[in-house]
């Protein structure tokens, strides 16, 4: 929790003589309504004048929406208050996630004169942020920067895990917030007052609001943001013969340079998770014949490099992969743990699949699949019988022995012709960027992080393979260039832009004029 500005008690504001103005921004499923509803309930029950509207929005989820209050205290002549609020006009904001900051600064409703502001550092990723194929989350830290230069006062925390760890929802620990900033004139058993009101929930909701009062009224400005530390990765654990071979595994991959070693250590733990022991040898072995060409002047940046995407490349997803992830007992517990699931509570799971003939013929012993695939007339039959969308309540027996046996099939992977088409791919990728080396040792970087826009399975694989070839192949025109890294890179980054290509063909068409 972070907190700026003073909370200490201050006189009484001049202007709550007046009217006095509060926003919320808030998305589908936050309680920005009960939120809403609690603060106009507190202003009646006070002898205040309180009128609340609300427009709805499609920023993100079930939209965004602006929530409006004004109150003054009661007079024999009735005040007259807006429907929205004005930019420059908001006496207290309150959002419900991030970005929804971000958007009331842009807005106008943060102003450093007036403006108090009380956000959550949580985030709810918007679709245009998980669309994007590369990393298209927003910075907190910018909005953060901003919130802090346009607010008056700046009260943050994590409201939702505040929320979430009290067994209610965001809108009561934002009111436990509102509560203690002061920056209403009501103390704070009315607040309290207002949630028993309500009928429901009543007990969680306390909980929540006392844990938002208390993060507040704490002060708790360490400087070191929100977020809790990572938590680290369990040891692994098995039988003795198979714990003896992988430690000797672990050891192989911590004797490399330590700029190699980490990274092997997180890759060699992905392969053996995705296949089994030898597999992830082989992933070793790979890595040394790549450090056997790297150089020592360059921190080893090709093998750390090829730790992480060789890793990626060996542990694909396939359908074996999905089913294994669906029917697997640590997925189970995080949707119980998410959906938070008490022992007296149902849970149903259904699971939506689209197989296409190209997963299936994946799933056949090579020769066969090569064979399959190769023939436009078994495709078509194939296509035909399996291209539909299917629902599965995974949470029965006969879907769930389905997707197990589907997932029993990882001892057959290594024969399949999907199998075969990735190593094929991978070695093609590996030998290109390997020919780069001798004269240019940074293209050969950024042609194996190029493995980055491989990703997912069934069409989504399939755009990430096209995008890879379309890069490579503007790479070689440009490979004899000084600063044909610098080109690689760019060419990388447009791909990851966005999912059409649209910014991919603007940079191939770029490089194709002067090369």
């Amino acid at each position: 929790m972070t907190l700026h500005a003073d909370l200490d008690p201050k006189p009484q504001d001049p202007a709550l003589n007046g009217i006095l103005k509060l926003a919320v921004l808030a998305v589908g499923g936050q309680g920005g309504g009960v939120l809403t509803g609690w603060i106009e309930s507190l202003g009646r029950a006070n002898g205040y004048a309180v009128q609340a509207t609300s427009v709805a929005g499609v920023a993100q989820r079930t939209g965004a929406t602006v929530y409006y209050i004004e109150m003054c205290p009661a007079s024999a002549r009735p005040p007259v208050f807006s429907l929205m609020p004005s930019a420059g006009d908001v006496d207290i904001m309150i959002t419900a996630e991030m970005m929804e900051a971000g958007r009331a600064i842009i807005r106008g409703f943060v102003t450093p004169d007036r403006t108090t502001l009380i956000t959550s550092t949580h985030r709810a990723l918007a679709v245009s942020e998980k669309m994007v194929p590369g990393d298209g989350i927003a910075s907190s830290a910018e909005v953060l920067a901003g919130a802090e230069i346009a607010a008056r006062r700046l009260i943050t925390a994590d409201f939702d895990a505040l929320a979430v760890g009290a067994g209610s929802v965001i809108s009561a620990s934002l009111f436990g917030a509102l509560a203690a900033s002061n920056a209403l004139p009501f103390p704070r058993t009315a607040f309290e007052a207002t949630i028993r009101s309500g009928g429901k929930g009543i007990e969680p909701s306390l909980h929540a609001f006392a844990a938002g009062f208390a993060a507040v009224g704490a002060k708790a400005a360490t400087g070191q943001g929100d977020m809790a530390p990572p938590k680290p990765a369990s040891a692994p654990t098995g039988p003795r013969k198979m714990m003896d071979q992988w430690n000797t595994l672990a050891a192989r991959a911590r004797a490399m340079p330590a700029p190699v070693a980490e990274m092997a250590l997180l890759g060699l733990r992905k392969v053996v998770d995705f296949q089994d022991i030898a597999y992830g040898s082989t992933y070793l072995d790979h890595l040394d014949a790549v450090l056997a060409q790297d150089s020592l002047v360059k921190h080893h940046a090709l093998t750390t490099a090829c730790a992480k995407y060789i890793a990626n490349a060996m542990a694909y997803d396939d359908v074996i992969r999905v089913a294994d992830l669906k029917t697997h007992s640590r997925r189970s517990a995080r949707i119980r743990d998410e959906m938070a699931v008490r022992p007296d509570h149902l849970l149903q799971v259904t699971e939506y699949m689209h197989p296409r003939a190209t997963e299936i013929a994946g799933l056949l012993p090579a020769r066969w699949g090569q064979a399959v695939s190769d023939s436009p007339k078994w495709m078509t039959r194939l296509d035909a019988w399996v291209n539909k969308g299917r629902r599965y309540r995974s949470d029965t027996l006969r879907a769930y022995l389905m997707l197990y046996f589907v997932a029993g099939l990882k001892r057959r992977r290594l024969g399949t012709y999907r199998h075969a088409q990735e190593m094929t791919h991978m070695t093609r990728w590996l030998q290109t960027a390997l020919g780069y080396l001798p004269q240019n040792y940074d293209l050969a970087v950024q042609v194996v992080k190029c493995h980055r826009l491989i990703k997912g399975y069934s069409d989504t694989h399939a755009r990430g393979q096209s995008k890879f070839d379309r890069v490579l192949a503007g790479i070689a025109l440009v490979a004899a260039r000084e600063d044909a890294a610098d080109w690689a890179m760019r060419l990388r980054d447009a791909a990851l832009k966005d999912e059409p290509g649209t910014a991919l063909d603007g940079a191939v068409q770029t490089i194709r004029s002067f090369a």
